[in-house]
C-alpha cells in the first residue's frame, strides 16, 4: 500500500508527544521500532505481521514471516473464525483472518443464510478482513455483494508485504461493473485497470462469484464462471527496472469496504469513487454503508520454479529485489508473545496478574489498506472525527466510554445482526480507542 504519511501512527503519536518514525527502501526502520508497515511507518507487534515490509523495515528477520497458503473453503457465516488485529500474534493455525474496523453477521430473513457485513460509518476507515495466511499462485473467489453510493468502494483483493496487488473492485455508482486492476511493487499505473460487465447489471441485489486465477505466468480475472481478463506475465516486462511488472510475490486476502469518497483524500481518488460520500444517503442502514461477504475460497498452486525450498510452513523475503525468486519457503514460525514483539525479538506472553503495559511506541496500524495502492489515509479522517487525540479501534463498543472498547472473546470481533440489518446502533461502529490503552495479552 503506499499511502500518504497520514495514518494512525500521527494519531497515535498525538497521544503520547512521540513522533514514531517512518520508512522507505532508502530509510529503513530503527531498531527500537523496526517494522514498517504498508503505511510507511515504523512499530513493533502488529506492525510487524501482515503487511510488514521488508525491504523497508530494519532487517529481512524484522518481520514475521508469512504462514504459507492454505487451499480452504470459508463460509462466512460467523466471526468465531476472526481475531481483531489488536489481538492476532501470528498464530495462523487458531485464526483465519484478522480484522480491522467492524464485521458483523447478517441472516438473511427469507432464506436464514448468514454472512459477514463490512460496515462503513462516518467517521470510520471502513472495515477489513485479511487472511492471516498467504496465497503464493493459487484460484481465490469470493461471493458477495457490493455496497451503493458516491465515495463508497467494496474490494476483494490480493496484496504482497512488498506491494504487489491483484484488485477486484466496485465502484459505489456503478452497480453493472466491476474494476480489475494490478499493480507491482506499489508503484502505481492507472492505466492497468479495465472494467468488466457483471451478469444482471447489479452487483448490489444479486451475489455474484468473482475468482482471481494467479499462476507464475498468467493471471485471469472471472465472474460467475466466465474469463473476462487476462494478464499474461510475459507482456510486463519493464526495460527500465529490468524485470516484469507483473504480480508474483505471496500475498494475503483483504475483503473490505472502505470510503474513497471523502473530502480530505485526493482530488483524483474522490472523482474516481464517483464524488464525495453522503452521510444521509438511503442507501445506508442505520448509519452505515454496507456489503456483504458470503464465502471465501481458495485452492493453492505449487511455488514458482525460482523458489528457494528450505522448509514447507513460512514465507520469507532474502533479497531487496522483492521479487519471487528472492522468497523462500522455511520452517522459520514465529508467534509473537505480546504486542511488544517483533520478528527479532518475538517476547514472551504476558502472566495471570502482569500489570497492563503501556508504550510510547506503535504497536497497532490504523487505517484500512483494504482498498490497495488507491486508497487514500482515510485514517486521518477518522481521527478529526474524534478530535484528533484517539485513532480507531476495531470490536464492538463497551459501556459508552471513548477511551476503552471491548473484544469480547479472545477471537470473535463485530456483532451479529438479525433479519432487517437494522440491530445494531451506528454508534457502535465509530470506536476509538487511546493505543498508550492497550492491554498487552
Amino acid at each position: 500500500m503506499v499511502r500518504r504519511v497520514l495514518s494512525a501512527a500521527l494519531a497515535a503519536a498525538a497521544l503520547t508527544g512521540t513522533a514514531f518514525a517512518t520508512c522507505t527502501k532508502d530509510s529503513h526502520c530503527p531498531q527500537d521500532t523496526p517494522c514498517c508497515s504498508l503505511y510507511g511507518e515504523c512499530g513493533v507487534g502488529a506492525y510487524c505481521l501482515g503487511g510488514c515490509d521488508p525491504l523497508m523495515s530494519h532487517s529481512f528477520d524484522s518481520c514475521v514471516p508469512g504462514p504459507v497458503c492454505k487451499s480452504a473453503t470459508y463460509n462466512l457465516d460467523s466471526l468465531d473464525d476472526v481475531q481483531t488485529i489488536d489481538k492476532y500474534l501470528g498464530d495462523a493455525s487458531k485464526i483465519n483472518w484478522q480484522s480491522q474496523g467492524m464485521p458483523a453477521i447478517y441472516t438473511d430473513p427469507s432464506s436464514g443464510e448468514k454472512s459477514t457485513l463490512l460496515t462503513l460509518a462516518e467517521g470510520t476507515s471502513g472495515t477489513l478482513l485479511a487472511s492471516t495466511h498467504y496465497v503464493w499462485y493459487g484460484k481465490i473467489c469470493s461471493k458477495l455483494t457490493t455496497a451503493q453510493g458516491a465515495g463508497v468502494v467494496t474490494a476483494f483483493i490480493l496484496m504482497s508485504d512488498v506491494k504487489d496487488e491483484i484488485d477486484f473492485e466496485w465502484i459505489g455508482i456503478d452497480t453493472a461493473h466491476v474494476q480489475s486492476n494490478y499493480y507491482s511493487q506499489g508503484v502505481t499505473v492507472y492505466t492497468n485497470g479495465k472494467n468488466l460487465t457483471v451478469s444482471g447489471q447489479s452487483t448490489v441485489a444479486q451475489a455474484h462469484e468473482y475468482c482471481i486465477d494467479w499462476k507464475e505466468d498468467s493471471l485471469v480475472w472471472s465472474v460467475d464462471g466466465n474469463d473476462m481478463r487476462t494478464l499474461n506475465r510475459k507482456d510486463t516486462w519493464n526495460s527500465t527496472s529490468n524485470r516484469f511488472d507483473y504480480p508474483q510475490t505471496p500475498s494475503r486476502i483483504m475483503l473490505s469496504l472502505w470510503p474513497a469518497g471523502l473530502s480530505t483524500n485526493d482530488k483524483g481518488t474522490v472523482e474516481w469513487a464517483g464524488g464525495e460520500i453522503d452521510w444521509n444517503s438511503p442507501y445506508m442502514d442505520n448509519g452505515y454503508y454496507y456489503a456483504r461477504f458470503h464465502e471465501v475460497t481458495v485452492e493453492c498452486y505449487d511455488p514458482p520454479e525460482e523458489a528457494q525450498i528450505k522448509g514447507s510452513k513460512t514465507y520469507k523475503y532474502t533479497d531487496k529485489a522483492g521479487t519471487n525468486n528472492t522468497v523462500a519457503i522455511t520452517d522459520d514460525s514465529v508467534i509473537l508473545g505480546s504486542l511488544l514483539g517483533t520478528g527479532e525479538d518475538p517476547g514472551e506472553a504476558a502472566k495471570s496478574g502482569d500489570a497492563s503495559a503501556t508504550a510510547s511506541v506503535a504497536m497497532v496500524p490504523g487505517g484500512n489498506p483494504g482498498g490497495g495502492i488507491r486508497a487514500e489515509a482515510t485514517t486521518a479522517a477518522a481521527a478529526s472525527a474524534t478530535d484528533g487525540s484517539t485513532a480507531q479501534a476495531t470490536g464492538s463498543s463497551s459501556s459508552g466510554d471513548s477511551q476503552t472498547f471491548s473484544q469480547g472473546d479472545s477471537t470473535g470481533a463485530g456483532s451479529a445482526l438479525e433479519p432487517g440489518l437494522g440491530r445494531i446502533g451506528g454508534s457502535a461502529l465509530a470506536i476509538v480507542v487511546a493505543i498508550t490503552g492497550l492491554i498487552v495479552l
